[in-house]
């Protein structure tokens, strides 16, 4: 089987970019569940861009003591190659509400041009994203995530999640607000020999600007299986989940 997942954790619980009050009680409740969380994720996916093959992504999340690092790096197929490897990489600190990101990076092959970062300055509530040499700051909301780190944030979340999610990202160039809705019933997506009973995560309305859609797995810790992304020009990319090792 392609699919091979092997989890040593035995509890789930957990949130994306998302801000969610906790009383001193369910803070500490949190605290210790995270105990029982993984240490480790690594897992592949396969992207199309349009239906056709576009990217293969690989992602290894971690965790030391109370600090996460994560590392995406995505890799063209065919002459989508030529543009290089996209490297993404969250680091930060686990907190009560979960995943607290201080600095973010992307690069895009050995193109300076394209490589951005984003630092967060939680005391001051200040973002600052530097793009092209250039300094963009922004006021930080609690919860805000990262693109590297918002997939592995939905851990952090109690469950079961809310009917609304409300999600800030920035993607190291501009913060984005989205809003989600939780549909009641499980999905089942069956992917390289696995079935993963996940929840859906919509848009409340569809319409022709940016959009994300998300099915995470239930039953493997809320990772994401699936992620469905249409730009503000119709391109549309679904990655699909193909691989998966959580320790």
């Amino acid at each position: 089987m392609f699919n091979h997942i092997k989890s040593s954790a035995l509890f789930k619980l957990l949130s994306l970019a998302i801000l969610l009050a906790a009383t001193p009680v369910m803070a500490e409740q949190a605290a210790l569940s995270n105990a029982a969380l993984p240490k480790r994720v690594q897992a592949v996916y396969e992207v199309t861009k349009n239906g056709q093959p576009f990217a293969k992504v690989h992602e290894q999340f971690s965790v030391s003591g109370t600090a996460y690092k994560v590392e995406s790096v995505t890799k063209g197929i065919g002459v989508y190659a030529l543009f290089g490897e996209r490297v993404l990489t969250s680091s930060g600190e686990i907190t009560a509400q979960g995943l607290k990101p201080s600095h973010f990076e992307l690069r895009q092959g050995d193109n300076p041009k394209k490589a951005v970062q984003a630092d967060f300055d939680w005391a001051k509530q200040n973002l600052r994203m530097t793009v092209k040499g250039k300094l963009k700051e922004a006021s930080l909301a609690a919860g805000t995530q990262d693109l590297a780190s918002f997939a592995y944030q939905f851990m952090y979340l109690p469950k079961p999640l809310k009917a609304d999610i409300a999600v800030t990202l920035t993607t190291g160039k501009k913060l984005n607000q989205y809003q989600y809705r939780i549909s009641t019933e499980p999905e089942v997506i069956s992917s390289a020999g696995v079935q993963y009973k996940t929840q859906h995560l919509s848009p409340p309305v569809q319409d022709t600007q940016e959009t994300k859609e998300l099915w995470l797995a239930a039953d493997y810790h809320y990772v994401p299986v699936k992620i469905l992304m249409v730009d503000d020009n119709g391109q549309k990319l679904e990655q699909t989940l193909t691989e998966l090792h959580i320790e």
